[in-house]
């Protein structure tokens, strides 16, 4: 062995969520990532591993680890500032990423609640629609974006927070909403709103299945039906 940390995710993972931020649970590569973004520029690989006492050879392998999951971008620069000849050799240099990470255990995606709630308002504002025809229009467009480009009905429901089961007589219950805290306090609006998502999403599917509202204590409102 020469020393170098062994990075240990699995071969063909994919970057990202718990993956990513468990990558900061390793000290040094912690210690690397905060000092970078606490800067208002981007760091070359020798200032990060001098500020945090970290051999150069070790430093270079954890940035590129934590570029690797997306927590921070690289680009070439040249220090000096100058370019044209004489200028001076480029340096790769290190900034956080623009990408944003959030983790909920079990899964939320507040974000799609949100986008289907701004375009209702769209809808109401310039089109005069009806709210409930509004919420039912926009839920639908955006089930189809989360579908579009995907084929296994399963792979999406789990991507998008449903966490997809079995039942009987050909049902798939959703033992998640990834609505939890909305459907507390506006639980009409969020089903209905669940409900044509899915519709949506198994529409652009085109495979039969149907979604239909069915609440039962512990899991999603709505319960698909395969064909």
């Amino acid at each position: 062995m020469n020393g170098m940390p062994v990075d240990r995710r699995e071969p063909g993972s994919p970057p990202g969520g718990l993956d990513a931020l468990a990558a900061l649970g390793e000290p040094t590569r912690r210690a690397l990532y905060g000092f970078i973004v606490a800067q208002d520029r981007p760091v070359s690989r020798d200032e990060a591993a001098a500020a945090t006492g970290t051999k150069r050879a070790t430093a270079t392998f954890h940035l590129e680890r934590l570029v690797e999951d997306g927590l921070l971008e690289a680009r070439f620069a040249r220090l000096s500032g100058r370019t044209g000849p004489g200028a001076g050799r480029t340096a790769k240099l290190y900034a956080r990423a623009a990408r944003q990470f959030a983790v909920s255990l079990p899964p939320r995606r507040y974000e799609i609640a949100g986008e289907v709630l701004a375009g209702a308002l769209e809808l109401l504002q310039y089109q005069g629609a009806p709210a409930d025809e509004a919420v039912a229009q926009a839920a639908s467009q955006a089930g189809r974006q989360l579908a579009a480009g995907g084929t296994d009905l399963a792979e999406l429901l789990a991507r998008s927070g449903y966490e997809p089961r079995q039942g009987p007589g050909g049902c798939v219950h959703l033992a998640n909403c990834p609505f939890h805290e909305l459907v507390a306090r506006h639980a009409g609006l969020v089903c209905t709103m669940n409900l044509h998502l899915l519709r949506g999403l198994l529409g652009e599917l085109d495979g039969g299945a149907q979604a239909r509202l069915d609440a039962a204590e512990g899991r999603c409102c709505v319960t698909i039906t395969l064909p």
